[in-house]
């Protein structure tokens, strides 16, 4: 099967690649508008850019007449978010928060999760998530459909059981997220694998804990 990309319509384009390209991340993105509002949106056109300096993007659709939505008016306005990655025991709620809501109402009131004060941004994080990036937006795109946003990671917090500073080593036996398949469906992080044979005289890595 061969398709010009070319001789189909912008949403046709889009039905493939966000269903082909895939499993794919979801940052679930807080922000807060100047009356101090703070809107929680999820997004799985996201990804991490590079560790030096530490960046990561998200992308952000318009809406009709190039509306914005409530992520990217934020971001544009003061240039902060706060990047989380789901797990499973709040995956329900971060696809709650991608409904329509007010701009006066806050989705994590609506769905029941909890926040805290950030270390070096104005938005709050979310305490339930496993993983919490603190970002200052670096850099923007912009497409006749989309606001494509870089931000620099200032902070991370990550739930106590996840990380071992010692070793810098995340304990992945520990760690499920979600991703986002093709459609309106999901998908979990369980079903893992090595490639790599096991050596000799080298320390197995957590991973192969995982039962």
């Amino acid at each position: 099967m061969q398709i010009d990309f070319s001789a189909i319509s912008a949403y046709q384009r889009y039905k493939l690649m966000a269903s082909l390209i895939v499993p794919r991340p979801i940052a679930l993105v807080t922000t807060q508008n100047a009356d101090g509002v703070v809107n929680a949106a999820p997004f799985s056109m996201f990804n991490m850019l590079g560790e030096d300096p530490p960046i990561l993007m998200i992308s952000i659709n318009k809406l009709q007449d190039h509306h914005l939505k409530d992520t990217s008016a934020n971001i544009l306005a003061n240039g902060q978010f706060v990047v989380h990655i789901a797990d499973e025991p709040m995956a329900e709620q971060m696809h709650r928060c991608g409904e329509t809501t007010p701009s006066s109402v806050s989705e994590l009131d609506v769905v029941g999760l909890t926040t805290a004060p950030s270390r070096a941004v104005a938005p709050p994080y979310i305490v339930e998530a496993p993983v919490a990036f603190e970002c200052k937006l670096s850099e923007k795109l912009e497409t006749a459909s989309r606001h494509i946003f870089i931000g620099k990671v200032l902070w991370l917090h990550a739930r106590e059981d996840l990380i071992d500073i010692e070793h810098y080593r995340v304990r992945l036996q520990n760690y499920f997220p979600v991703a986002r398949f093709g459609a309106s469906f999901y998908i979990r992080t369980r079903d893992r694998f090595a490639m790599d044979p096991e050596k000799p005289g080298v320390e197995s890595n957590p991973i192969d804990e995982i039962g």
